[in-house]
């Protein structure tokens, strides 16, 4: 898998990588180089490793072996697919990041719970707030860590048409606000409109990396082009 580091100003290298789970080798990466200067998407098969990738990259777990190292200083926050909730208000369940960085102010969690388009149902219980709105009370807990990474899992899944509009709008923003990201999705139309770099990844390797145009137009890998084909009917 061809790969350097002079297309990137900012990366993330990963060199003989090997994660296991249970004895089960879950991520398996010889090497290679992730931009981290734009919007990128980690696609793949169930079960491929795409999960537990992110969770490397934000240093969530530590490879059994191998080094993952980061071009800047990474400041990353990482958004999980099913995040829980405790049963407080939504202003309650954002404000726990003040739990990690005590520079984070009231002020600050009023400004993110507007931005987010949540300021009239701060005071409710997030249980039981609709998937879409507990989902962007997730993307808020991120904004107030000032991340210049955000490393999101599955963010629209289990969304209607109207909430992942919205959740899209808000990883669009994290883009033009210098934060960059890599998400992963199964949602192939998302990729597509969202994505500027692909990471495919397969049986726990990364199997093809390159921009998204040439990625879904002319895949390079067999099995891409597998995926491709079962995915969008591409021929």
């Amino acid at each position: 898998m061809a790969n350097n580091t002079e297309r990137f100003e900012r990366h993330i290298e990963l060199r003989n990588v090997i994660v296991k789970s249970n004895g089960r080798t879950i991520l398996n990466i010889p090497h290679a180089i992730i931009p981290a200067n734009q919007i990128t998407a980690c696609i793949g098969p169930n079960g491929a490793g795409k999960t537990t990738f992110l969770k490397l990259l934000d240093g969530l777990i530590q490879p059994d072996t191998g080094t993952v190292k980061y071009s800047f200083a990474n400041k990353t926050a990482l958004v999980l697919h099913h995040t829980p909730m405790i049963k407080a208000s939504a202003r309650t369940n954002i404000s726990l990041v003040k739990d990690v960085d005590s520079q984070i102010t009231v002020d600050d969690v009023d400004r993110v719970i507007d931005r987010i388009g949540l300021k009239d149902l701060a005071n409710s219980p997030a249980h039981k707030l609709s998937a879409g709105e507990r989902q962007k009370l997730c993307l808020g807990r991120a904004i107030l860590q000032k991340p210049n990474l955000v490393l999101l899992d599955e963010p629209t899944a289990n969304l209607d048409p109207s909430a992942t509009e919205q959740v899209e709008n808000m990883i669009r923003e994290f883009n033009q606000h210098q934060c960059d990201v890599i998400f992963s999705s199964h949602q192939l139309a998302q990729v597509q409109r969202l994505a500027q770099y692909i990471i495919f990844i397969d049986q726990g390797e990364i199997k093809e990396m390159g921009p998204a145009g040439p990625f879904f137009s002319n895949p390079q890998t067999l099995a891409a082009k597998r995926y491709l084909h079962q995915e969008l009917n591409v021929e």
